[in-house]
């Protein structure tokens, strides 16, 4: 009785959710991708090309490279004992996160900017442990696709958002149909989404004298977000799978 108590306790959280993944840009949205366009248009090209490069290896070591996480799910665990760990999880990355940000932010521009993949290693890292928690195979190619939709669920524009939420609706039956090369990711696109968003708050924190206190917000602000994201698309899954059936592939092995 407590296990479905707590399940429609966070369904209107999770249909809230939902809807504002949905949602069609509004006048902000659409005035914050303008302004962002004109903001990349003055960054360097040498700045792009190594924000480029970050992103690219990033997707492509989470997709090819070894484990990112030695958590193992909890054996027989209710949705409710998951998602206790999981929020003292992203309390640990939100701080860890915000430390790191202070002290690059502190340290000017040259020094943020090589803080740049380490934040993105952070998330990515934060992700894995999540997707493990609720019981998903990390180890699997179709599972790390996922956490890379979370994670461009997070920072794209409202209208990038709109097109990665429906790809992620029943993944379950979707990524049975995706193909076992991995190389049909489409990685510019979401370098790109993922870029154009990030730069705009993370330009401050490359302003000195208030670059350290940028930095430590931004980054928790930022993992918040990425962990509230993350649980709501694994609450997702675990919704569908109990209307449409189906069994969780449980973690099995780990790094």
């Amino acid at each position: 009785m407590h296990i479905h108590n707590y399940e429609e306790q966070i369904r209107p959280e999770l249909t809230k959710w939902q809807l504002k993944m949905q949602k069609r840009p509004n006048f902000i949205d659409r005035t914050s991708k303008k302004f962002q366009d004109k903001i990349n248009n003055i960054i360097p090209d040498k700045i792009h090309s190594i924000i480029t490069g970050t992103i690219k290896q990033m997707v492509r070591g989470v997709l090819t490279g070894a484990e990112y996480t030695t958590t193992q799910a909890i054996p027989g665990a209710s949705l409710e004992e998951i998602e206790t760990a999981v929020r003292k999880k992203i309390d640990f990355y939100k701080k860890a996160g915000a430390a790191e940000g202070g002290i690059t932010g502190a340290g000017g521009f040259w020094l943020a900017l090589a803080e740049f993949p380490i934040l993105i290693g952070i998330k990515i890292k934060l992700l894995f442990e999540i997707a493990a928690l609720y019981g998903r195979s990390v180890n699997d190619y179709r599972e790390r696709l996922f956490i890379l939709h979370i994670f461009q669920l997070t920072f794209s524009s409202q209208k990038g958002r709109q097109e990665v939420f429906t790809r992620m609706i029943r993944w379950d039956l979707r990524s049975k149909d995706l193909p076992t090369d991995i190389h049909g990711f489409d990685w510019k696109t979401f370098q790109q989404e993922y870029r154009d968003y990030i730069d705009l708050a993370k330009m401050a924190q490359l302003i000195p004298g208030i670059g350290a206190a940028v930095g430590v917000i931004v980054n928790y602000r930022l993992l918040d977000q990425l962990g509230k994201n993350a649980m709501n698309a694994y609450r997702m899954r675990w919704f569908e799978e109990q209307m449409f059936g189906g069994t969780k592939e449980l973690l099995t092995t780990t790094a």
